[in-house]
Order: C-alpha cells, then sequence, then structure tokens
C-alpha cells in the first residue's frame, strides 16, 4: 500500500478503509509524506467527497496519532467549538465564563482558517500570552483555575495538526467530512464529558446550504457519541459579522467588554446560550433556563471577568489587557473611516467580504507562513436593518500602512450593501441538533 494508490482510489470515487486511514494519519503525523501528495489525497477528497464510516475512520485515525488529555479526575469537562466565522469572539468569552460557573473548560483551538479568524491569533494578540504548552502544563492549569485556552501540540491529533494547515493553503477547507474530522478528532482528545458545537449557517460560514450545516451537525454528534462524548450543536447565523469589531486585537478588547457585563447583542446572546448548554452538559444545572441565569450571573458579578485575569495570568499575558485593553493590546497605525454614500436601510453586511478584507489588511493568512497584523480589520458599526444617511460612518479600517487602505476600503464596498425597502432579519440562533434530533429554535 503507498499513498499514490489511496490518492488514485479517491480520486475515482472509491472509499479508504479505517486501516488504511489509520496508515494516512500516521505517516502525515511522523512526516513520511511530501506535502503535493497529502494536498491531493485531500484535493480529492474534497472533490469525491467521503462517506460516514470514512468520516470517523479519519477522525479515529488523527485521534489515535497523538495523545490526550488525562482529566478524568475532574467530574465534567466540557469544551465548545466553531465551525469558523468572522468578528466570532466568542471562545474567549466562554471558557473563563464557564469556568467560573464550575465547569472545567479544557479548550484547544486553531489559527485563522481560510476567511475565518482563529482564537490563538486573537489570544497572541495579548503580549506575553502562551498558547503553546505541554500537555502535562495544561493538564495542571485546568485543575488550579479550571480552564485552559491553547492550540494543539506536536502530541495532541499530529496529524490534524498538519492537515489543517494544507486544507487552509490548498483550499480544501469547506469540505464537511474533513471539517467533522478534524474538530472531532481535537475535541475528543480533550478527554471531554461533553461539547457544544456553534454550527455557523449564511453566507460567511464554511458551508453555506442549510441541509448541509444540519448534516455536518448530526456527523459530528454522531462521532461524539460513538465515541462516549454527548454533543449538543446550536446553528447560528454567520451571514454578517458577530458582533461589532472584526481582527485579532480588537476582537480581544470586544470580548473583554462582553466579560465585563456589556458588550453587543449577538456576542452576548451566543455566548449565553452557548455557555447555558455547557452548563447543562457539565451537569451543574437541570435545564437551560436556570443556566442562562448562573451564565448571566457571572457576567454580572465580575466573576467572569476575573477567571479570564488568571487564564491570561496563567498563561504568561498582560493582566491589564483586563482592565485598559487599548493601552496593552496592538493598536492600528491608520484609521480610517468607510461612510454612507446614499441614505436607506443597510440590506447586507456580507461577513465572507470582511473576513477575505482581513487577510488583504495582513490580519489573515494567505499562505502557512505568513506572519500577522494583529491590529489589522474593520469595526462595523452596522447591521442588516439599520437605517442610515448619507455620510453615516458605516465601518472604520484599521491597517498598518496607508498604502493599504485601498484594499479596506473594496472590501467595505463589496460587503455593505444599503437599499430602501424594509428587510426582516432572521434570528441569530435557528436549530438545536442533538442525538434526539432536530429542533427549531425560533
Amino acid at each position: 500500500m503507498t499513498l499514490r494508490d489511496l490518492i488514485a482510489r479517491k480520486r475515482d470515487g472509491g472509499a479508504l478503509t479505517d486501516a488504511e486511514w489509520t496508515f494516512v494519519a500516521r505517516g502525515v503525523a511522523v512526516g513520511t509524506f511530501p506535502d503535493y501528495q497529502v494536498s491531493a489525497l485531500l484535493m480529492a477528497c474534497f472533490i469525491r467527497g467521503m462517506d460516514a464510516a470514512e468520516t470517523a475512520g479519519l477522525t479515529a485515525a488523527m485521534l489515535r496519532s497523538g495523545r490526550t488529555l488525562g482529566l478524568s479526575h475532574l467530574p465534567a469537562r466540557v469544551d465548545k467549538h466553531s465551525t469558523g466565522g468572522v468578528g466570532d469572539k466568542v471562545s474567549l468569552v466562554l471558557a473563563p465564563l464557564v469556568a467560573a460557573c464550575g465547569v472545567a473548560v479544557p479548550m484547544i483551538s486553531g489559527r485563522g482558517l481560510g476567511h475565518t479568524g482563529g482564537t490563538l491569533d486573537k489570544l497572541e494578540s495579548i503580549p506575553g500570552f502562551r498558547t503553546r504548552l505541554t500537555i502535562e502544563e495544561a493538564e495542571r492549569q485546568v485543575a488550579r483555575i479550571g480552564c485552559v485556552m491553547m492550540g494543539q501540540t506536536s502530541e495532541i491529533a499530529p496529524a490534524d495538526r498538519k492537515l489543517y494547515a494544507l486544507r487552509d493553503a490548498t483550499a480544501t477547507v469547506p469540505a464537511m467530512p474533513l471539517i467533522a474530522a478534524s474538530i472531532m478528532s481535537k475535541k475528543l482528545a480533550e478527554d471531554l464529558t461533553g461539547l457544544v458545537l456553534d454550527i455557523k449557517t449564511g453566507a460567511g460560514a464554511f458551508l453555506t446550504a442549510l441541509d448541509d450545516e444540519i448534516a455536518l451537525a448530526r456527523r459530528m454528534v454522531e462521532l461524539g457519541e460513538s465515541h462516549g462524548c454527548p454533543v449538543v450543536a446550536i446553528l447560528s447565523r454567520m451571514d454578517s459579522p458577530l458582533g461589532r469589531e472584526c481582527g485579532n486585537a480588537n476582537e480581544v478588547e470586544e470580548a473583554v467588554a462582553v466579560l465585563r457585563g456589556g458588550g453587543p447583542s449577538d456576542v452576548r446572546e451566543l455566548s449565553v446560550r452557548l455557555g447555558a448548554e455547557m452548563l447543562v452538559l457539565g451537569r451543574a444545572d437541570n435545564d437551560v433556563a436556570a443556566a442562562t441565569r448562573r451564565i448571566e450571573a457571572a457576567l454580572a458579578s465580575g466573576a467572569a471577568l476575573e477567571r479570564f485575569r488568571e487564564l491570561v495570568v496563567a498563561q504568561g499575558g498582560d493582566p491589564a489587557v483586563c482592565d485598559t485593553p487599548w493601552r496593552v493590546l496592538p493598536q492600528p497605525a491608520f484609521r480610517e473611516a468607510y461612510r454612507a454614500r446614499r441614505d436607506g436601510i443597510v440590506h447586507r453586511v456580507d461577513a465572507l467580504a470582511i473576513g477575505r478584507g482581513i487577510t488583504a489588511l495582513g490580519g489573515g493568512r494567505a499562505t502557512m507562513e505568513d506572519a500577522l497584523d494583529y491590529a489589522a480589520g474593520f469595526s462595523v458599526c452596522v447591521a442588516p436593518g439599520h437605517t442610515v444617511r448619507r455620510g453615516d460612518v458605516l465601518a472604520e479600517v484599521l491597517c498598518e500602512d496607508q498604502g493599504w487602505m485601498g484594499a479596506g476600503v473594496a472590501a467595505l464596498d463589496e460587503a455593505i450593501v444599503i437599499g430602501d425597502a424594509p428587510i426582516a432579519v432572521p434570528p441569530l440562533l435557528s436549530h438545536r441538533v442533538t442525538a434526539s434530533g432536530v429542533e427549531r429554535l425560533d
């Protein structure tokens, strides 16, 4: 058996067995195969697809390619993962928030992928913050303060770590089986007793058709259940960016605002709902209503913010980010207001165009080796349904070089559409998927 043979079989529409996925994962983990061959296999999987058995086989193979956290001494270990969004800083809120409510959160996160931002990139905009921890450091920190936010080590699902980077570089990110296997191999390596998924829907999601998004949720619920980890998936709208700030450092500042009891209403709504689901899975509360009250109390009392401060200190960051983030975080050299050219009603703020614009400004990666400008991005002042007048500020472009300002303006030209007729804005949350089935939330 050679990787070339497996590439040819996938190219022709065939399937790989569990043993063959194990062969692939082991070779990827230790660097046996050249990137061009692995990339060819990813493209074949992207074009030809993978059935449920193959997705399960790849997930298990990537999970077994490394070590797992050892947290079984803790009665409840629950995490959350998003399938990727623009302006989605909810993970920064949830890890300390849920830990402050008594449920441990061992969170292994990723970097920016495609047009979406990455939790690790946001955290590393905090001066001194370390996301590269050993398994032993992570275990001690979770035992001590109840949460950790870290990247994959070379020991945790190392096959996925390599494939994750190659998918980003080869435009094979938006494939449902690859998304499901990647997420679940990392999350199962955390030794969880429960997992909440935030499945993005709409124009800014990797999968834009609702049926595909529900299918992705079902597939990941099945993968979790097969490994003894109950999963709840919430579908949330990503036609427009979440919140106001889109970038890295500015999203950290907005997350701190939420932890202080404020912040944009949509970021708060999503954080509260996902946090409540995590508490129910962690058996801290019996139902979502009771868990919601506990979550809101932790935000109002300052307990969530203080747990974030502990997290930042534990991982080497500057705790002043909790008090005066604008003095601590990288700031853009240039800000330019983007104004409405006509009266009307905002019909669209396209998340995909905003995400691509962040990359054009240096806040995202076009290649695996790209360094990031943590201060680059957008501050978006409007959302669909807002009435505006000519000359109103709709957004700000944030960048390091005045010469890049044109790329930011072009992205906003594409993203923001103003019309005349009133529009109906759909709810932020639409469906809840569990092993019991699919439930509409609106």
